[in-house]
């Protein structure tokens, strides 16, 4: 079959109908209003004195035009108020009413019409029966009104009512689909935050590893470089960078385990991360919610990296004060891996620690002076991730983060964190 021939096959109803079944239920009713009209069109030809075959034919003709009903209301109605006086058409009135009621058409287009056919009626069926002289006035005038009613308020009143409920059914079809839309909306969102919640907390756990290891192992490298170059020559001292090795894998160990720990008990589902994403935004993933190290630690944090061999002096200015864990953690983690950063790449070089505490906020400084060996001699590598992971933490924090080489050959890293 052709396309076009599929196209035919697929056609919906003719001209202006929207379903089939209004197409044979037009047709039938337009088919027994032409009937009933030819019928009624023989008493009109004897009364007006023209062959019986004209009024027959002008009554049929009449009666068709009911198939326009859908399409052209008002005027249906019109020609039923005009052929009133010939006493033809009472199907034709009737369906013409209702569909002109349940129509769009404004109401007071409705009023005026169903106005004009009442008072057509009337008057039809008024002059019929006056010519009864025993007929009381009063009777004929209340039999007319009656009939006049009968014909134009029911017709009406159900079309209205029908009009309003298929309007209404529209409305509801129309929100529902509007409903339909914004819920596939919304679940699409969910999703969406639920995919960024999940990689927002890839990254904090990613970032967490590499504090967590980054560190520890660079400084057992570094001690286990040291204790390859004096183990022949300086047992003792040998034996101390071991036992540091030691230490320093424990405590990695350690950490390590606490990690998996609160990993493992507190596995979050994709929207359950999601909702709290959305009511508690990204500060509590970017900063962490497990219990992490605090400011308190520092000292010991310097202690390591004297014990390594870096020349590493701290300063603290302010008094000390309690900040949020979010903020300690995230102090701690950029002082940690700065310094992480000062073994790999300037071994030799003297560091400087500046932790000043100031009114609603807390500063860190790292800097290094230039390096007097030769950068990354133990053979350290480096992802290139230690400043991108400081950063993230800091303005996830909605702190200030700023790094970069001195005038005098060094590096330095600075962070402004809110209490």
């Amino acid at each position: 079959m052709t396309s076009t021939g599929e196209e035919q096959g697929r056609a919906g109803p003719p001209l202006w109908w929207t379903r089939r079944r209004d197409v044979v239920v037009d047709l039938t009713l337009a088919a027994l209003s032409a009937a009933e009209c030819a019928w009624e069109g023989i008493d009109f030809a004897r009364e007006a004195g023209i062959p019986v075959a004209a009024g027959v034919l002008f009554g049929a003709l009449v009666g068709t035009t009911l198939v326009l009903r859908r399409r052209w209301p008002i005027a249906v109605v019109l020609v039923g108020i005009a052929v009133a006086p010939a006493e033809m058409g009472f199907l034709l009135s009737v369906a013409g009413m209702y569909t002109l009621a349940s129509s769009e058409v404004p109401r007071r287009i409705i009023a005026g019409l169903a106005s004009m056919s009442l008072v057509a009626t009337f008057i039809v069926m008024y002059l019929k029966t006056r010519g009864d002289v025993e007929a009381d006035p009063a009777l004929v005038v209340a039999l007319s009104g009656f009939v006049a009613i009968a014909l134009t308020v029911p017709p009406v009143l159900l079309g209205l009512y029908i009009g309003a409920r298929r309007r209404l059914m529209e409305s509801l079809q129309e929100r529902a689909d509007s409903l339909e839309r914004e819920l596939s909306l919304l679940a699409d969102r969910a999703e969406e935050r639920a995919e960024w919640a999940r990689t927002e907390e890839r990254t904090r756990i990613a970032r967490e590893m590499h504090d967590v290891v980054a560190h520890r192992v660079s400084l057992m490298v570094v001690h286990a470089a040291a204790l390859e170059a004096v183990a022949a020559k300086d047992p003792a001292r040998a034996s101390k960078n071991a036992a540091l090795v030691g230490d320093m894998g424990r405590q990695a160990l350690t950490e390590l385990r606490e990690m998996l720990g609160v990993l493992r008990a507190a596995p979050k589902p994709a929207m359950a991360v999601a909702a709290a994403v959305a009511t508690a935004g990204p500060v509590a993933l970017v900063g962490g919610a497990d219990e992490g190290p605090s400011l308190a630690e520092l000292e010991a944090l310097v202690g390591q990296s004297r014990a390594a061999g870096m020349a590493v002096e701290m300063v603290v200015q302010g008094a000390d004060a309690a900040y949020a864990a979010e903020v300690e953690q995230t102090a701690y983690r950029v002082v940690q891996e700065a310094l992480t950063n000062c073994h790999k790449h300037a071994p030799g070089a003297r560091v400087v620690v500046r932790l000043a505490h100031r009114d609603g906020e807390v500063a860190m400084q790292v800097e290094n002076g230039p390096c007097e060996g030769a950068a990354d001699g133990v053979g350290l590598p480096s992802g290139g991730n230690g400043l991108v992971g400081m950063r993230e933490r800091v303005l996830g924090l909605g702190g200030v983060f700023v790094s970069g080489p001195t005038e005098t050959g060094g590096f330095r890293v600075s962070a402004v964190l809110p209490a």
